[in-house]
């Protein structure tokens, strides 16, 4: 059975671009999200980033799915006056524009939260409302830049340059502030009384890079109190994943037709690994530590390794992973990664003749039922005469707002 896990949840979203993901998963989670948009174009992230599919930014597709769109100039009276009424009457409020627009129009978190208590504020924005840097333009790239998560460099040219695997910031900030909005909620629902909560994108990038960031601030105290780990030999290595590039039992390998990554780290899955390749002879003098055994350094065996990868195929390899209970994983890419049997396996794709284009939907699954899907993102202002109605505004007066442009 479909089910909505927030359903009678209410929550009104002012929100340009990307800070509009965390209505995005609310709405996927099937709380009843009104996305409040300016008359005319509406959220402009219709007309940015890349790939257009039928003419609409695929960002919009993703992020506008299951979103209500109410048509409404905020910048009048009468559409503030009508915004403060949708608001007073929903649980949850997401504000992801620049600090101030709101609460300049008699709509900010503390006017409105003073007539509806129970309400819950959540603002998304790129540094925070406070600190020197809340006031400072930005978009995605910027919040993992800020984070440490650019890898720089100099192209064939000699320009700077930097390479981004996958934005952080943008893509986390949106499930701490519904995790966030849930939990406040649920409190709401005890206690009657709500709260704002305020995240930073940027933040939400450096929090997921919590062991590199740590890391680094630990290596600011004596050698000898924070060592390396002893399995290694206990020297220092770069915090995080960089410090990846002298393991050999944790490490990236060619196969016959890709990659693959063996992490046989621990005794157990080493001398597993061996015998299962019919190799004993890679233990060498001794099965190496009981855990956290990188091999680090130990650039014979890695050649041994390269020349043993490249015999299989990268799904040869998983399956021995599987039959040797040996933690071999495929490496794939953005694209590949479709064709993988895992994901195949996992993945139901909300597709592209009900949704505009083929998307991924929130990967959370159920047991014993189904999450209903959401609808496909709407155009701007479609569903302005049904929610202004549900508020009990009379057709005439509709009509007239309609006819003065505050609504669209």
């Amino acid at each position: 059975m479909a089910i909505r896990l927030l359903e009678g949840v209410r929550v009104v979203e002012f929100a340009l671009l990307e800070a509009g993901g965390a209505g995005t998963v609310l709405a996927d989670l099937g709380a009843d999200v009104v996305k409040v948009e300016r008359p005319g174009g509406g959220d402009y992230i219709r007309r940015v980033g890349w790939p257009f599919v039928h003419g609409v930014s695929l960002m919009h597709h993703h992020l506008g799915r299951g979103k209500r769109s109410l048509a409404l100039d905020i910048q009048r009276p009468e559409g503030a006056r009508l915004a403060a009424r949708l608001i007073e009457a929903s649980d949850v409020v997401i504000e992801g524009m620049r600090p101030g627009v709101l609460a300049r129009r008699g709509l900010g978190s503390a006017e409105m939260r003073e007539r509806r208590p129970a309400l819950v504020w959540c603002t998304v924005s790129g540094y925070g409302t406070t600190g020197p840097y809340a006031g400072l333009a930005a978009h995605g790239v910027a919040f993992d830049a800020w984070a440490g998560g650019l890898r720089l460099g100099t192209d064939e040219r000699g320009f700077a340059s930097a390479g981004l695997g996958v934005p952080l910031g943008t893509r986390v900030a949106p499930l701490l502030a519904a995790s966030a909005i849930v939990a406040a909620v649920l409190r709401a629902s005890r206690t009657g009384q709500g709260c704002a909560i305020d995240i930073a994108q940027a933040e939400a990038a450096a929090s997921v890079d919590w062991l590199t960031i740590e890391g680094h601030r630990a290596h600011l105290r004596p050698e000898t109190e924070v060592t390396g780990n002893p399995s290694d030999g206990g020297v220092r290595r770069e915090p995080g994943t960089a410090g990846m590039g002298g393991s050999v039992r944790y490490q990236v390998y060619r196969s016959a037709d890709g990659h693959v990554l063996i992490m046989a780290t621990e005794r157990k899955f080493w001398k597993r690994f061996c015998h299962a390749i019919e190799r004993p002879d890679l233990l060498g003098d001794g099965p190496g530590g009981e855990v956290a055994d990188h091999a680090l350094g130990d650039h014979r065996l890695r050649a041994e390794l390269t020349d043993v990868f490249r015999t299989r195929s990268t799904a040869d390899w998983v399956r021995l992973g599987l039959t040797a209970d040996v933690p071999i994983a495929p490496v794939n890419s953005p694209a590949t990664l479709p064709d993988d049997p895992h994901f195949a396996a996992r993945t139901d794709w909300l597709p592209a003749d009900a949704y505009g284009a083929d998307l991924l939907p929130l990967p959370v699954h159920l047991e014993d039922d189904e999450l209903a899907r959401p609808a496909p993102a709407a155009t701007p202002g479609q569903h302005t005469d049904e929610i202004l109605t549900e508020l009990g505004v009379p057709d005439a007066e509709l009509s007239g707002l309609r006819e003065s442009g505050v609504v669209g």
